[in-house]
This record gives C-alpha cells, structure tokens and sequence, in this order.
C-alpha cells in the first residue's frame, strides 16, 4: 500500500516537472516602468511595429510672405479713355463719368495700374460758349481706380479745357454791320433813312457774330485725358 502511494506522489511531481518546462514564461508587464519605451514593450512583446523606422511627417510649406504694396508716386501722370462723352455744353457739374486707364503704369518695373483698370470721375463745371462774351470752360475731377475689385480713392489735379469766345472780333463784325446799314440808310435818303439803317445794320451785325462764333467744348466717348496724381496712390497686391 506504501509502494503504491509513493508511486502515485512521484507520478504527479512528474506531470507537474513536464508541464512547468513546456510552459512559455508570461511577457514582463512594463505599463507601471516609466523607463520602458516603446521599443522595449514592442520586443517584449514579440513585435517588430516599434523597430520599423517612422516615415517622417510631412513639413507643412512654409506660408508666402506678405507681399509690400506699389506707392505709385505723386506727380505720377494716368491718361484714360472715356467711355462716355464728354462738353461744356453736353455735360452738366456734378455729373459723374466713367473711362478706362489707356496706358498701364509702370512703377520701376511693375505694372501698378494695369492697361484696361476701370476708372471713374465728376464734371467739376461746364459752361457753354457765350453769344457774345465769354468762352466756354470744361473742368473734370479723378475720383478713383477699381483695382481688383475695390475702388481705390484718387487724389489728383484738376483737367480744365476752355475756349476763348470771338471778343474782338464780334464788335468788329457788329460794327462794321452798323456802318455799312449807315452808308445804306445815307444813299436812301439821308436824315431818317440814315437812322433806320443804323438800327438795322446793328442788328445784323450782331446775328452774323452770333451764327460765325467758336464751338463749344466736345470729348468724343474714347477721347484720352491725362490726369496728374497730387498725392501717392498705394496698391496693395
């Protein structure tokens, strides 16, 4: 019976001897470890993820640095292009026009205001040439360039165009109409004659200097006026 049961005792130290070697040993647990990296808990656990090499992030671009605006400098000449017409008798002050910048401008090597940039402005004054004394007077005003969308605020020199009236000339012509009705009135019969001729003569003197006199102001719509900026115009880019 002795026997029997050390048989059976040696039996299970046995079993247990051959399972305790075929068993893996249990992975070291490092979560608690703050010097366990993970390349270490990769190798301990089997893995090779932690021993790849990490492709490197992508650098963002670095951003475009802000470009500096073009001063168009003052003095600087803008010649433009009606769009509509412009006179001293067709126009009217504090009418508003419209044109385009004819030539581009250049500021160094820059193009600042672009060939084709859309331009506005206002008749400051218009006067029509008088009958008798007096010229006619068209004066326009630079208000702004539409650049990029935005209406950029012009500070520029007054454009005025005039025309003299005939002056001298329309005395002339009304005096010499006179004299001539005199010398008629004279031949008729003197006296009376002479008086109604005078009067008559005056008056067609003066129609004739009425009907000969100058032209009145006209800017035909595509008509180019130069304008000169009286302070530097900032374009931001």
């Amino acid at each position: 019976m002795r026997v029997r049961l050390t048989v059976l005792t040696l039996s299970f130290y046995l079993v247990f001897a051959l399972l305790g070697c075929t068993s893996k040993p249990a992975a070291p647990d490092n979560s608690n470890n703050p010097a366990a990296t993970p390349a270490t808990q990769g190798a301990a656990n089997g893995t090779t993820e932690a021993n790849e090499p990490k492709e490197p992030k992508e650098q963002k671009e670095p951003r475009e640095a802000k470009r500096e605006p073009i001063i168009v400098p003052t003095g600087t000449s803008v010649t433009i292009s009606l769009t509509t017409a412009l006179g001293s008798k067709l126009s009217q002050a504090g009418q508003t026009f419209t044109g385009v910048i004819a030539k581009g401008v250049l500021v160094g090597s820059e193009v600042a205001l672009p060939e084709g940039t859309k331009v506005s402005g206002t008749v400051t004054d218009a006067k029509p040439l008088g009958k008798f004394a007096g010229g006619a007077v068209l004066q326009v005003r630079l208000d702004s360039i539409s650049l990029n969308g935005v209406d950029l605020p012009v500070q520029a020199a007054l454009r005025t165009f005039s025309a003299k009236g005939k002056g001298k000339r329309t005395a002339v012509i009304a005096g010499g109409g006179a004299a001539l009705g005199g010398i008629i009135g004279a031949l008729a019969g003197g006296g009376k004659g002479a008086a109604i001729g005078l009067a008559a003569g005056g008056g067609a003197g003066a129609g004739g200097a009425a009907l000969t006199g100058n032209k009145d102001i006209l800017l035909p719509a595509e008509s180019a006026v130069t304008f000169q900026l009286s302070q530097s115009l900032e374009v931001k880019r």
